[in-house]
């Protein structure tokens, strides 16, 4: 089907295409492609399964299959099974921001993959499964098709699948594409836990630990007070002695003074 001057002029051979505007799909083999817009997939040539809609839509998609664009100028990439919408990115400058998620079945919606224990079974502790993320490499990288060279942050998928494979997410080849980041947001949570538990116990012991010293400082302190009390009540016996063995010899000495004088006293002799 081709509604416009030179829609489809160049495909004698194919199926199912259908381009609207001028010049959609002009130079189109490929087949079950559509194209809205003037130009629209206008350089298509073994690409299918494609789908463009807006002024210029798709116009660098030349063989890719299954790429959708929309939106005027939205010209896509030469990637197979790709999405380009125009007017989506940049800044939200006000209102509720929901995050956008896309199924294996490619439904889009602004739920996240289901939670609820209901939808999930053979249910248990991640425990030491998490250690996986220890190993990963975070890295900075620029994307080759960014011709802006925004920076990026992440990891590398093939090094991922070296570590744990189910932590990636492979094409319709059977190739490693990209990162379930999510299950790596999920460890992490699972591993700062494990280490927030660890922190907590350590401080228990350590309470424990303080507890335990004081106690015996307590203890200690208590036999101190004990023993100098009882030096200084045998320092005030000793004292006591010492006066009274200060006295006696006292006493010893006037005694012994008195027993000198009594020796010392002359005798007369009368002569008769």
């Amino acid at each position: 089907t081709a509604i416009g001057k030179s829609a489809l002029q160049n495909d004698t051979i194919t199926n199912d295409n259908t381009a609207i505007g001028k010049s959609a799909l002009q130079n189109d083999v490929g087949g079950r492609n559509t194209a809205v817009g003037s130009q629209a997939l206008g350089i298509n040539t073994m690409g299918s399964s494609n789908t463009a809609l807006g002024y210029t839509a798709g116009t660098s998609v030349t063989t890719a299959n299954n790429v959708i664009c929309i939106g005027a100028g939205v010209l896509g990439l030469n990637v197979s099974n790709s999405c380009f919408i125009g007017n989506i990115s940049g800044v939200n400058e006000g209102g509720t921001i929901s995050a956008v998620y896309i199924n294996t079945d490619g439904q889009l919606g602004t739920q996240p993959p289901a939670s609820s224990r209901r939808f999930k079974n053979e249910i248990k502790p991640m425990d030491q499964v998490s250690e996986a993320i220890l190993s990963l490499k975070p890295v900075t990288f620029h994307y080759k098709s960014d011709t802006k060279g925004v920076p990026q942050f992440g990891l590398i998928a093939e090094e991922v699948a070296q570590v744990n494979p189910d932590l990636v997410v492979r094409d319709e080849n059977g190739d490693i594409y990209t990162v379930r980041y999510d299950a790596v947001n999920a460890m992490l949570l699972n591993e700062f836990l494990k280490e927030h538990r660890k922190v907590e116990q350590q401080a228990r012991e350590m309470q424990e630990q303080q507890a335990t010293i004081a106690q015996q400082r307590k203890e200690s302190q208590a036999k101190t007070d004990k023993l100098e009390a009882t030096i200084a009540q045998q320092q005030k016996e000793m004292q006591a002695v010492i006066a009274r063995l200060n006295e006696q010899a006292a006493q010893i000495q006037k005694v012994s003074i008195q027993l000198g004088v009594t020796k010392a006293a002359p005798r007369t002799v009368s002569n008769k």
